[in-house]
């Protein structure tokens, strides 16, 4: 007698069967940072006010935007140190074309995008033409960067951006109006709603496990209340950011690339192992060269976002803890600096955590240093867990 294939039966217990496999997620990251609103709110109860949530998001923008590159470095196995560079040139190069040189804002912003693909070409070629490391190309690239910013911007060093120009009202003064983002909202709900119960059918029909209907229906619906709940409290500020919207919208895109698209899947592939990506018939090359392209592409949109909140670009733009911040939010999301593992959404979740520590310690009037001090042992904490994680898998493959 044949015996109907195993779907719904096992679904429930799937994610349990991938917590006790070590495949922690963003579990651990969202925990953390349940955690640390908790402290910073009972240490300060300004922290949770919808003003402080309001700003707090919109520093993410900038950063998260470069750290989603660190994302698509990171999956491969290598790394970018010039990212905060990158971004100084982009944020410099639109300055400087909008302000002395006359042009156009939209030349300035495609000059500034060119030069970080031009960047990330650069380091592709390099890395897999001669395998030079990614570190040390990279951190050359960081030097030589830097003295080219300094370069476009002259003499004087800094240059104000025209306040009523797009870029800066699209950084700091745009925000997405109420109606529109509860529309957006059940949009969200209603896609995910859709592409699960599409996954569900075909799971199903192939005799996969599959979720069970139950659980596709419960899990949009889940996320709708929470997006409301956001949408109707920063709405009694100002709201949500056109620049975080922005940023949002970039991480979403690029967790469907990676994850609906044949490259996306030969990115997971480099990542875990090069030999078997080659022998799939994967050409590693060119996904290693798309990656370090697109990586210093998202460090010139990050750029282009901090001159736009600040005003101004200058030497000091790209400057002080921006790469390390980038590069922190990464992992501290959840991405493996071993390759293979991590999601677009990483970038989000952990700029999100930095950002939180930085404006709770600012709250509390503590200096700087706290910060790094605390953002640098939580950086440590997620790489000891991903450690753990790859661990367990490396035993419960074993077992």
């Amino acid at each position: 007698m044949s015996h109907p294939p195993a779907t719904t039966e096992l679904a429930p217990r799937l994610p349990l069967f991938r917590l006790r496999s070590g495949e922690l997620g963003s579990v651990p990251v969202v925990v953390g940072l349940v955690v640390i609103w908790i402290v910073f709110e009972i240490l300060n109860p300004a922290f949770l006010s919808a003003g402080n949530l309001v700003n707090l998001a919109l520093q993410c923008a900038s950063v998260g935007t470069i750290s989603i590159g660190i994302v698509l470095v990171a999956l491969v196995g290598q790394i970018d140190l010039s990212v905060g560079s990158t971004s100084g040139l982009a944020a410099a190069i639109v300055g400087i074309g909008m302000t002395s040189g006359g042009w156009p804002l939209p030349l300035a912003i495609l000059g500034a995008l060119v030069a970080g693909a031009l960047v990330g070409l650069l380091y592709g070629f390099l890395f897999t033409r001669f395998g030079v490391p990614s570190f040390v190309i990279t951190l050359a690239g960081l030097l030589a960067i830097s003295g080219l910013q300094r370069e476009v911007l002259g003499p004087d060093g800094t240059v104000n951006l025209p306040y009523d120009s797009f870029i800066v009202q699209f950084a700091q003064v745009w925000f997405l109006p109420t109606p529109i983002a509860y529309g957006l909202a059940v949009a969200a709900a209603v896609v995910i709603a859709l592409t699960g119960w599409l996954s569900m059918r075909k799971r199903v029909a192939a005799g996969l496990s599959a979720p069970s209907p139950l659980s596709v229906i419960v899990r949009p619906l889940a996320l709708l209340v929470v997006l409301l709940v956001v949408v109707w409290y920063l709405g009694t500020d100002r709201g949500i950011g056109a620049s975080f919207l922005f940023f949002l919208a970039l991480v979403v895109a690029m967790n469907y690339v990676l994850t609906r698209t044949r490259w996306g899947r030969s990115v997971y592939a480099v990542g875990g192992s090069v030999e078997a990506a080659r022998r799939a018939g994967i050409r590693v090359g060119r996904v290693y060269v798309g990656i370090f392209v697109l990586c210093s592409v998202f460090a010139a949109l990050g750029g282009l976002l901090a001159a736009g909140r600040l005003t101004s670009a200058g030497l000091s733009s790209g400057g002080g803890d921006t790469n390390l911040n980038a590069i922190a939010a990464a992992v501290i999301g959840g991405t493996s600096l071993f390759g293979g593992r991590g999601s677009a959404f990483s970038a989000l979740l952990g700029i999100v955590v930095i950002q939180s520590i930085s404006s709770g310690l600012t709250l509390l009037s503590l200096d700087s240093s706290v910060r790094s001090i605390i953002t640098g042992a939580v950086l440590v904490l997620a790489v000891v867990l991903d450690a753990l994680s790859r661990r367990s898998r490396a035993a419960h493959g074993r077992g």
